[in-house]
């Protein structure tokens, strides 16, 4: 299963600009940006929730997520900058315990946990393994590092031995991350393609990922918001996973845009 989405929901030029017809790249004109999440999830299946990195929603408001997405929907919830850029991952067992007493209230519909550290945390194994041991079994987790020392054997190991998901990551066409596949599934973030127009991915890059994904289940996020890019590259990849006969989400259909 090849479980499409975008990295939010709530672009502003997503929706049409004026005289530009009544169908912007997602929202037509005139919803109201509180029905925007409705919307979306009647055209998608799943979401990755950045806001929650900056500052963790409260409980109710992950309940309210909950009751406005259909049966079926998944969320990703990027951890908190809060353990991993101000604790750089020590002292991890309250800002994780206090994460999933806030999370939970998504239910059957919270999908994997996105640990994204920062560019100058350099490999502390240690840190991780204790920030992994407290999540519960129940709980997907996939970790993006972003500086070189952690891409090394000991790191794949440690993902592996708790069932942790190395984020494969690609910024114009390439990936920025190893392929390791630590886990059963896997997780997949598009930053910037590099095709025109910018930050659109070429439709050889996405063919060049279907060929490289094959975990039976993968979440795959486009994070290049601006212009609708991530709308219709989302629908690009979905056809070309459809047509190599991988089981995709749904993603809405895009017409051809002058």
């Amino acid at each position: 299963m090849l479980w499409i989405g975008t990295s939010g929901w709530q672009y502003r030029d997503w929706r049409p600009e004026k005289g530009a017809g009544d169908t912007g790249f997602l929202y037509p004109a005139g919803l109201p940006q509180r029905l925007w999440l409705e919307h979306y999830a009647e055209r998608f299946d799943t979401v990755e929730v950045n806001n929650a990195f900056y500052r963790l929603p409260e409980r109710h408001t992950f309940e309210q997520w909950r009751r406005r997405t259909p049966a079926g929907f998944r969320v990703a919830v990027k951890m908190s900058r809060y353990l991993t850029h101000i604790k750089r991952l020590r002292e991890p067992a309250e800002p994780v315990a206090r994460f999933l007493d806030r999370a939970s209230g998504l239910g059957d519909k919270l999908g994997p946990v996105l640990l994204q550290l920062p560019p100058t945390l350099k490999a502390d194994l240690g840190a991780l393994d204790e920030t992994l041991r407290q999540f519960p079994a129940g709980v997907r987790v996939a970790v993006e590092p972003r500086h070189e020392t952690w891409f090394t054997g000991e790191c794949e190991e440690l993902l592996r031995r708790h069932g942790a998901a190395l984020c494969w990551a690609d910024r114009r066409g390439r990936p920025v991350t190893p392929l390791w596949r630590t886990a059963d599934w896997a997780y997949l973030r598009l930053h910037e393609g590099g095709a025109k127009p910018w930050p659109r991915y070429g439709r050889r890059a996405l063919r060049t990922w279907v060929e490289r994904v094959g975990v039976p289940e993968t979440f795959v996020f486009f994070n290049n918001d601006p212009g609708g890019a991530a709308v219709i590259d989302a629908a690009v990849l979905a056809k070309e996973a459809a047509r190599s006969g991988r089981t995709v989400s749904r993603v809405p259909e895009m017409r051809p845009r002058p």
